[in-house]
């Protein structure tokens, strides 16, 4: 029986979703063998819990009653918790008819197998579960399958130093200790910290990031399977996620509405719960440290434009209209920052130019970004369109230049609202640039800064007549 068959069987209420089913095909070939170690992470309240540690176990411990299988989670009464709900699904007439080999002891009857919150074994077999919190023993246990679920109970914990490492301590010294060759484990998080369990797993071992599902059928015992749903699709879609970008990953429970705004209230701990993209303050280049404005000065000396075409097929083209002050004080004004075709920006881009006081716009050549020009220049007749193109590295410009950027750059009041996705990348970009899935953002702020300082500009053209 597939797992999600089985799920359906023994939770009869339950809601599968496109993105469950997904998950439950993983878990599935989890709990076939064909991966021996795998991440999942997930926004909360979508389920991950109920798959990995409370139908996973109970569908192991049907297709072979031999199995040790043990449940940690930050606290002994959540793994416990964890575990009686197993132990209902085992005990139950729908689970009998599916497994009807694998029987745990039932009421107060006399028999010699364990039956408690923390253990059951199973009978006739050598199989059991036994659920432990975090920092628990395991002395004297052998694990063929180890569930690792939320092991930080809340931010507090996660953002601990002393906790995080306590935890690294406990599982290398607890969890690796009770396995063996052939031992399975799993991690279910949702995630707090860049530098918890799975981003020490991710810095240490060999990773894959499951994109196809024929990529399962080569993978190596020694190689960690990583999957992490979005709870707002912004990366490709895969075969695995095929998701469009912005779309929910459980509308009908946590739509896309209420995630924004939930993404307004507080950016970075919402890449961290919602995307699985965690990042720490100290880790930020820019933070939300910068200055905001309500209505400009009146010693504006000129206005203009810098923009960035899109690198690659999912790159943001980024276009951002400024005035700058007689102190050479910075004010964005607009911004366009899409991942539309080139077709849709010329036009939206164009529109801006015209409506604003702009009346030179300088373009990155790069990938295609003259001929974005020229087609600039022909729709905005009064705006001279210049060109260049950029040769320095992007890394060491924009983390040169990051100081000046937040020293000089003014963004207006209410910019989290106004342009969400440019603020959300610009105030969770981090130091470690190849941290960071997109550098577009970040790129055209150091643009304007060096544009206006006269740096990294050499050869710059311009169209005539």
């Amino acid at each position: 029986m597939r797992f999600d068959e089985f799920a359906t069987a023994v939770y009869p209420f339950i809601e599968l979703q496109p993105f469950h089913r997904s998950y439950y095909r993983l878990l599935e070939a989890f709990a076939e063998g064909k991966v021996r170690k795998l991440l999942i992470t997930m926004p909360p309240q979508h389920g991950k819990s109920v798959g990995a540690s409370t139908l996973l176990p109970a569908y192991m411990l049907g297709l072979n009653p031999d199995l040790r299988i043990a449940i940690a989670s930050y606290s002994a009464s959540l793994a416990s918790k964890f575990n009686r709900r197993v132990q209902r699904i085992i005990e139950s007439d729908e689970y009998g008819e599916i497994f009807p080999d694998t029987t745990i002891k039932r009421g107060n009857k006399s028999c010699s197998y364990i039956r408690t919150a923390d253990e059951v074994e199973i009978i006739g077999h050598h199989g059991s579960l036994i659920s432990v919190g975090r920092e628990g023993s395991l002395t004297g246990n052998r694990v063929d399958c180890f569930i690792l679920d939320d092991l930080y109970k809340d931010a507090m914990e996660a953002n601990s130093p002393i906790i995080r490492e306590n935890c690294r301590e406990w599982y290398t010294s607890v969890v690796r200790t009770r396995m063996h060759n052939a031992s399975q484990e799993i991690m279910v998080f949702t995630r707090w910290h860049e530098n918890d369990l799975i981003g020490t797993i991710r810095e240490c071992e060999k990773v894959i990031d499951l994109k196809q599902w024929s990529e399962l059928d080569s993978v190596s015992p020694d190689t960690w399977v990583a999957l992490n749903f979005e709870a707002i699709k912004s990366s490709p879609a895969t075969e695995i996620d095929p998701r469009s970008v912005g779309e929910a990953l459980w509308s009908e429970q946590h739509s896309a509405e209420l995630l924004l705004s939930k993404r307004r209230l507080d950016p970075q701990k919402f890449e961290c719960l919602y995307q699985g993209n965690p990042t720490t303050r100290e880790g930020l280049l820019y933070g939300d440290g910068f200055a905001t404005y309500t209505t400009l000065p009146k010693e504006i000396v000129r206005y203009g434009n810098y923009t960035d075409t899109a690198d690659m097929g999912d790159d943001y083209l980024c276009s951002a209209c400024y005035a700058v002050d007689s102190d050479g004080v910075i004010y964005i004004t607009d911004i366009i920052y899409t991942r539309e075709p080139m077709e849709v920006t010329e036009q939206i881009v164009s529109n801006m130019l015209n409506s604003s006081q702009t009346r030179v716009a300088t373009i990155e050549s790069n990938n295609g970004g003259r001929g974005f020009a020229r087609a600039l220049q022909q729709r905005c007749p009064k705006v001279r369109i210049e060109w260049f193109h950029q040769s320095a590295n992007k890394e060491a410009r924009i983390l040169s230049n990051s100081a000046t950027v937040m020293h000089r750059i003014r963004m207006p009041q209410g910019w989290n609202k106004r342009w969400e996705e440019f603020y959300n990348h610009i105030t969770t970009y981090r130091r470690l640039y190849f941290s960071n899935r997109w550098h577009d953002a970040a790129d055209v702020l150091t643009g304007i800064v060096e544009h206006e300082s006269g740096n990294n500009l050499r050869r710059v053209h311009f169209f005539r007549g």
